[in-house]
């Protein structure tokens, strides 16, 4: 990483507070470029507070835009931080604002009527959820690590099936960030009176996402991208990782928006901006990347971008390898790739996975932590069964979504059937490369649930995630097929009995990348990771050990698996202003081999904001627990609020929820 103290133009940065229509105020942090003439401005808008949250963040990439002559803002989501207001559900409903907030800078006399957006995750999906609904000065978007369908491309659901291994935790969290107090120091004497109306308004997002276990109004109403990709009007540089959950959204958009207005742009990352360098890695300039982008989108100037293929992707070797050769695709689906069918061979299989099948599977959001990447697939492949394929003495090139077609029978009305692509080396190690889900009562389509009729055999398809890899010579194509994937995925009732697999008329399709019809390599992105200086934020040294990322622990004497997740570093950071900011979280997922009723999680977290100079002093619990029975969820989710030693907030929710689908 180079740190850059030099730019084109000196910077200067205030806050303000932006009005909407209601009357509700946002928070804002704007930098920008100190010339007297107008220009562009570029948003960012997030709930997870700029002046704490994503303090440290923010200093290294706004700056850095704003002395290339740019006014980039960034903007707390409504009833987060120090803005207005009780959060709303997500992207989709912070959309509206974040449109208004767009007309309101492009109205600014130090802008120029131009307006860019950006974001990685929730704020990346806001920016295409923005984007959609065509504000006029939107002409340009970055979206990094972003979804365009909340149901079958987020933490709620995978395949029709409940994703346990998110759910929870992102239950929690949500909680926990809707819960926090704003910060005395930038709103004043009002930041009680507005942390009790919050609060107040407090409802677990977890009754609603569990509410809808089907692709219902809801979720068509927030996956609206990709309901509708005609509606996006801006133009889009679409980023994503290969080891990231949303890496499809690529070639979704790639694929449907119109090849003038559109890149997109994968590589070997986590659920990271690709200039951190988290591993697998490697950093690349991603800031000069996408002033290219705002340069010839916002600017009018010639930075190539138009020649720029709609796609380079890179195609990542097994681990240790890095980086793998860049594709330039001209399209997508790109010319270049052929669908290559691998029929599966062999006699009928009964597939019963034990219920732990999936501990291995790695973080769902890996942000690059030492366990976050899933580990040697061995000890998962013996749970499952496998088929395998010789990558020949010339090795296979894979890029876009493998597919498998299985046929299946039951004698059980659920279950779900997970497919593991893997590249198994001589040695006999080997690595997952992608997988897929699919809940059997979805195989007629997400939106309704079909039960199976027992001891009938079916022929079903579906999708695996997008995948760019190189199988070496002498290396093996390994498809393995379970019928659990815990905590991945919640255990349908009865789905102890898995299903038998039938190898005749069951294929794995490869979408296969012919160096020879194309350019083989290329077209990846070029020049070293920078960002203007660091903030400043220290974390005191402590002679705690830290907890293990993921912990596996095994009661052999009640054949019951404890998954243990500590996500994030934990730990205090003192910000410049003297704020001390201390989060803490635990994740917990327990199941019993032979019993899917057995499925339980609990996800903790705690953050602490502190002031000791102004003997500011206040903590946010947040509790969310699942577990089930064959017709219902069950569910408990507790808030704890406390200002010093007073508890000021403490509330339960206890709800039953159908098992409509999940």
């Amino acid at each position: 990483m180079r740190i850059r103290t030099s730019f084109p133009y000196e910077t200067t940065h205030d806050d303000l507070r932006i009005p909407l229509s209601d009357g509700t105020l946002l928070y804002a942090r704007v930098w920008r470029p100190v010339t007297a003439a107008p220009v562009p401005a570029l948003l960012e808008h997030l709930p997870f507070r700029l002046t704490d949250a994503t303090a440290a963040r923010d200093a290294q990439r706004h700056p850095w835009y704003a002395g290339h002559g740019y006014a980039s803002v960034r903007v707390d989501a409504r009833g987060h931080g120090n803005s207005g207001g009780v959060p709303g559900d997500g992207p989709s409903a912070d959309a509206a604002d974040a449109a208004e907030v767009v007309e309101w800078l492009a109205a600014r006399p130090w802008c120029d009527g131009g307006v860019g957006m950006i974001g990685i995750s929730w704020g990346g999906s806001l920016a295409l959820r923005t984007a959609a609904l065509a504000p006029g000065p939107l002409k340009a978007v970055v979206s990094v690590c972003a979804t365009d369908d909340h149901y079958d491309n987020d933490g709620q659901y995978a395949g029709g099936s409940v994703q346990a291994a998110d759910l929870p935790h992102w239950a929690a969290r949500s909680l926990a960030l809707a819960a926090r107090p704003p910060d005395p120091r930038y709103l004043g004497d009002g930041w009680r009176d507005l942390w009790q109306y919050r609060l107040d308004a407090l409802e677990p997002p977890l009754h609603t996402w569990l509410g809808h276990q089907l692709r219902d109004g809801y979720w068509r109403a927030a996956g609206a991208v990709r309901e509708d990709y005609g509606a996006i009007r801006a133009a889009v540089l679409a980023v994503g990782g290969l080891h990231d959950p949303y890496r499809d959204t690529v070639l979704r958009l790639v694929e449907h928006l119109p090849a003038a207005r559109v890149r997109g742009l994968l590589g070997p990352w986590p659920h990271e901006y690709p200039d951190r360098g988290r591993p697998p890695g490697p950093a690349i300039g991603f800031l000069q990347e996408t002033l290219r982008w705002w340069d010839h989108w916002l600017k009018g100037r010639d930075t190539g971008v138009s020649a720029d293929p709609p796609l380079r992707a890179c195609l990542t070797p097994s681990r240790g390898s890095l980086p793998g050769p860049w594709t330039a695709e001209p399209a997508w689906p790109s010319p270049h790739i052929t669908p290559v069918v691998y029929a599966l061979q062999g006699a009928p299989a009964a597939v019963r996975s034990p219920m732990h099948t999936g501990v291995d599977a790695g973080a769902f959001l890996p942000r690059g932590g030492d366990a976050d990447l899933p580990p040697d697939q061995r000890a998962e492949d013996g749970r499952s069964v496998c088929f395998e394929f010789p990558a020949g003495g010339s090795g296979i090139r894979v890029l876009g979504r493998p597919r498998v077609r299985l046929r299946l029978r039951c004698e059980v009305e659920r279950g779900q059937v997970i497919a593991r692509l893997c590249d198994v080396a001589p040695d006999g190690s080997s690595v997952l490369v992608t997988r897929g889900v699919l809940n059997l009562c979805a195989r007629a389509g997400r939106d309704r649930a079909v039960p199976w009729p027992p001891g009938t055999t079916e022929e079903v398809a579906f999708e695996l995630g997008a995948a760019g890899h190189v199988f070496a010579p002498g290396h093996r194509v390994r498809l393995a097929v379970s019928s659990a994937y815990w905590p991945w995925v919640w255990p349908q009732p009865g789905s102890e009995a898995g299903f038998v697999l039938d190898p005749a008329g069951s294929a794995l399709e490869l979408p296969v990348r012919e160096p020879e019809r194309g350019p083989g390599s290329g077209g990846g992105p070029e020049g070293e990771a920078e960002q203007a200086g660091p903030l400043g934020v220290v974390s005191p040294v402590t002679l705690d050990e830290p907890r293990p990322g993921r912990l596996v622990v095994r009661d052999v004497a009640r054949g019951e698996w404890r998954l243990e997740v500590a996500p994030g570093p934990g730990g205090t950071e003192v910000h410049p202003d003297g704020l001390e900011v201390t989060e803490e979280a635990l994740e917990s997922y327990t199941i019993r081999d032979s019993d899917a009723l057995s499925a339980r999680t609990r996800s903790d977290r705690t953050i602490r904001l502190h002031r000791p100079d102004a003997a500011w002093d206040t903590r946010v619990r947040a509790r969310s627990e699942i577990t089930c029975t064959a017709t219902e969820f069950l569910t408990v989710n507790e808030v704890i609020c406390t200002l010093g030693r007073e508890v000021i907030f403490h509330r339960t929710w206890e709800r039953r929820i159908p098992r409509t689908a999940g």
